[in-house]
């Protein structure tokens, strides 16, 4: 089972729920899920370093 973060809603869904477009994933669990906002951050300041 793969599990999403819905950025609609703020909170881990399993697959069967908003669309692709609205979320982050998919994760092998719902921790994993839970942190896609902070992944997502730490991947971004990543990016920006590197852009510089």
């Amino acid at each position: 089972m793969s599990w999403y973060y819905c950025l609609v809603h703020q909170r881990v869904e399993p697959e069967a729920g908003c669309a692709n477009a609205e979320r982050l994933g998919p994760y092998d669990t719902e921790a994993e899920a839970q942190g896609a906002l902070e992944l997502a951050r730490e991947r971004n300041e990543i990016f920006d370093r590197d852009d510089e």
